[in-house]
Parts: C-alpha cells; sequence; structure tokens
C-alpha cells in the first residue's frame, strides 16, 4: 500500500482528495506526518475526505499511531494515520 505522506505546506483539499480516491479504489489509506503544522494538515485532509466520501455512502474511521521512519539517515517519530470505511 502506497502511503500518503503529508507535510506543513501539503493543501489539505489536495490531501483529501488523496485520501478519498485510495479509500474508493483499496478501501484503506495510510497517511503519514512528521511534525505538528504537518500532523495539523493530515486531520484536516481525513476530515474534508470524510465529508466527499459521505456522498458515496462511505463512513470512514481515522486510527492513529505513532511510527518510526528513516529520513536521511536520521531516526523520527512520525504520526500514522490508518483510514478505513467502518
Amino acid at each position: 500500500m502506497d502511503i500518503i505522506k503529508v507535510s506543513a505546506r501539503s493543501r489539505s483539499t489536495a490531501v483529501a482528495g488523496a485520501i478519498a480516491g485510495v479509500i474508493r479504489d483499496t478501501k484503506r489509506a495510510e497517511v503519514q506526518a512528521i511534525g505538528a503544522s504537518a500532523v495539523n494538515q493530515a486531520i484536516k485532509a481525513v476530515a474534508i475526505a470524510r465529508g466527499y466520501l459521505v456522498q458515496d455512502g462511505i463512513d470512514i474511521i481515522c486510527i492513529p499511531s505513532f511510527t518510526e521512519v528513516d529520513i536521511e539517515g536520521q531516526e523520527r517519530t512520525a504520526v500514522k494515520l490508518t483510514v478505513e470505511p467502518r
């Protein structure tokens, strides 16, 4: 499964469209964000995607967790949001 990576500069509506598309195709999306601003954009995107998907009769849930990622040889803690239909 592809991971949707969100940065502080990501447009929440664009990320929401990506989440909705992945949910429609594979029924499960994984969103990753590092840093408070990126997590903020990711959460907003999940909320917007929920609005997009409810029009198709799909209600989603978001399961947050932490994960370790390697960025340029350095371990960082990211927030992972698993999004799937209820």
